[in-house]
Formats: structure tokens, sequence, C-alpha cells
């Protein structure tokens, strides 16, 4: 595979990576607390705020332009909270695999802009 067709593979993965800690913050949120209106407030507002924080600060065409360690960082904080959420639900191993997965594929792409 040619590196520009493995960049686009790492793109597409990094973006299905995204959708998926969006469904592990909800799906956490929806199993978490005393009632139904909390499991609806934390399973849309986790989501919710995880989108807003990726979209201003660690989207490629982010409003905020912070440098890439800044960038990385916010990421940290989405995957390792989304992470941990799956964790919460499924357990630690797939916890575990989630945050490798993330991991290398937020390397490669990391190092593949630096190199643009």
């Amino acid at each position: 595979m040619s590196t520009n067709g493995l960049r686009a593979l790492n793109d597409v993965l990094a973006f299905f990576l995204e959708l998926a800690a969006l469904g592990f913050l909800a799906w956490w949120g929806y199993r978490t607390g005393p009632n139904t209106a909390v499991h609806l407030l934390f399973a849309i507002g986790l989501p919710l705020l995880a989108a807003v924080l990726w979209g201003r600060y660690a989207a490629p065409k982010a409003s905020v332009k912070l440098p890439v360690s800044g960038v990385l960082l916010v990421k940290a904080v989405v995957f390792g909270t989304a992470a941990l959420a799956l964790g919460g639900v499924k357990g630690p191993a797939w916890a575990l695999v989630f945050a490798v997965v993330v991991a290398l594929n937020t390397a490669y792409i990391t190092v593949a802009r630096a190199r643009d």
C-alpha cells in the first residue's frame, strides 16, 4: 500500500474512532445516574461537550488553532474519557484496546501531518 493510501486509511479510521468516542460517552452517560432525566442529560450532554471541544480545538479546521501539543492534549482528554467510559460499560480490556488503537492512529497522523 502506498504512503498516500495508508494515510487515507488512517484518516478514515480516525473519523470512525471519533464517532466511536462520542458513542461510548453517550452509552456510558445513558447508563449513569438515578433516573431517566439524568440518563438523557448525560447521554446527550457528554458527547455534545466532547464534540464542541473537538470542533473548537482539535479538528483539522478547528476555529481555534492550537499548537500540536494543545491539539494532542484535547485529543487525549476526549479519547481518554471515552476509553474510561467504554471501560465502565464493557470492562477494562475493551478500554485498553480502544486506547491502543487511538494512540497508534493519532501517532501516525501526527507524524504524517508534521511531514507535510
